[in-house]
């Protein structure tokens, strides 16, 4: 079982100060590494892919250097007693530029006398870390300089930090203490040690993993007994397959934070840039969108919990949310000029969307399936707005804004509840589920034997039981009568 906790630092001053030095040495050497990577590409003049003749690798000018006379130092080992028996032909493998890098790091020391206070393996991370940004190229574009608070975090690797009650030991800082909200189960061990500077203090991230412990189990598919089908909204946040939904509250788009932000933006524009009055400005900034976001993930984590107790699986669509926020197109003319394309409108939808969170939400839900035992089914969402769920009839006209309105048996309800339970209907399917739909019992009025005769003179008006008979004392219903109302009723039943 593999477990992440999270704890606050108690820092002390002296502490607070050799973090953020730690902070900005790392910056300096992620840009440092980044542009050795680019510059000795351009030095070895490697401009398109290419075959290694010792290796049989293609290159291209993203690896870094291939020869002994390049920024990067040496690229091959020395190969020293690797030779074992006579005749044998010297093998030495080619190293990647992250591995130059890491090695020529504690050379670096040497010049730079202040990187000596910085443990070697948390300085060994950053060429790893411009390594993996270049794996990263075709997907995430071309790895870009970071800016001073870009860089917020380092590692740990194992073995180099101890846990003890409330406090944590980290190399080259010391013991430090900590708010321990959950402790540590016993057999675990600690794996990666992650620390992190958030607007409201310093955190520490601690992964633990323990071999001989399995995994949650989730529940069989002849178990399950509920689903609800999910639609998320703008209106209301979620829209449930039975009929409800659960409000937005709007942490970022209420009046209060719309009149509120603006004005914490133009204080920071107006103070002379690197001054401290504009630090301190920025830090204000910082804090209410540290607010805002601190309230969604708890009213988030709110919902969630909600949703999986309540209901085996959950069912929710696969939102393309990085396509939903993209820029309109531009519409361009014979003029060569581009016309109105709705963006001022985009951009108030791109906001709402935002501020509705929906991806931390789904992987909220997921996170909390998986620890119960549940799990969260997703669907395609085409056509899940169109359908009718009485007669599945699928046409684009239905939906009329947020209603629904089908053309061809004219049930009508609400969109995003219409929505919702063609989810369900989907998640059933997909999956094939068996779930029986319980029919609750109607309650029927049982007539009694004998009416009563009420006289509205002698008795004030009353919410009767049941089985028509007045309510006695400790009884439900609202009793309005008089004690001696009730006594002359009691006698002339008696006769």
């Amino acid at each position: 079982m593999l477990l992440i906790y999270q704890y606050k630092f108690k820092h002390s001053n002296q502490q607070l100060e050799k973090l953020s030095g730690w902070l900005d040495m790392l910056w300096a050497t992620y840009n440092w590494c980044l542009r050795e990577r680019i510059e000795s590409g351009y030095q070895e003049f490697i401009r398109v892919d290419y075959c290694d003749l010792n290796t049989l690798v293609g290159i291209t000018r993203l690896t870094g250097s291939l020869v002994r006379g390049a920024q990067l130092d040496n690229p091959c080992k020395t190969g020293e007693g690797q030779v074992k028996k006579a005749r044998e032909k010297e093998k030495s493998p080619k190293r990647s530029a992250s591995l130059i890098q890491e090695a020529n790091l504690i050379n670096s020391k040497a010049s730079r006398p202040w990187y000596r206070n910085i443990d070697a393996a948390v300085l060994q991370s950053i060429p790893a870390r411009v390594n993996e940004s270049f794996n990263k190229f075709f997907n995430a574009g071309f790895p870009k300089f970071k800016g001073r608070h870009d860089l917020k975090s380092f590692s740990y690797q194992p073995g180099h930090v101890k846990i003890k009650g409330s406090k944590i030991y980290l190399r080259k800082i010391g013991w430090m203490p900590f708010y321990n909200s959950r402790s540590i189960p016993d057999g675990f061990d600690i794996r990666t040690v992650t620390v992190k500077q958030k607007a409201e203090g310093w955190y520490v991230s601690v992964r633990i993993e323990n071999k001989t412990v399995p995994d949650f189990s989730i529940i069989p598919d002849s178990e399950i007994k509920t689903i609800t089908g999910c639609d998320m909204g703008l209106t209301k946040l979620v829209y449930l397959s039975y009929g409800s939904a659960l409000d937005r509250p709007g942490f970022a788009t209420n009046k209060k934070t719309k009149d509120l932000m603006p004005v914490r933006q133009q204080r920071v524009r107006r103070q002379q840039k690197e001054s401290k009055n504009r630090s301190k400005a920025q830090l204000k900034v910082t804090a209410l969108h540290n607010k805002i976001k601190q309230k969604r993930e708890a009213y988030q984590w709110w919902v969630a919990n909600k949703l999986i107790k309540k209901y085996d699986p959950v069912a929710a669509e696969e939102l393309p949310i990085e396509n939903m926020m993209k820029r309109c197109q531009p519409i361009k003319s014979n003029t060569r000029r581009c016309l109105p394309n709705n963006q001022s409108a985009k951009r108030g939808l791109n906001r709402s969307l935002s501020d509705a969170g929906w991806y931390c939400l789904t992987k909220k839900l997921e996170y909390l399936a998986a620890k119960s035992g549940k799990r969260l089914d997703k669907v395609n969402l085409q056509y899940t707005s169109q359908t009718c769920s009485k007669c599945s009839h699928v046409d684009r006209d239905s939906r009329n804004g947020e209603k629904f309105i089908c053309t061809n048996c004219g049930h009508i309800d609400e969109g995003n509840l219409q929505a919702a339970r063609n989810v369900k209907t989907k998640a059933i399917e997909a999956y094939g589920l068996t779930i029986v739909n319980k029919i609750r019992a109607k309650m029927v009025r049982v007539d009694c034997s004998k009416p009563v005769q009420l006289n509205l003179f002698e008795i004030e008006l009353c919410e009767g039981l049941p089985d028509n008979t007045l309510p006695q004392k400790g009884d439900y219903g609202v009793w309005a009568g008089t004690q001696m109302a009730f006594n002359c009723l009691s006698g002339m039943l008696r006769k």
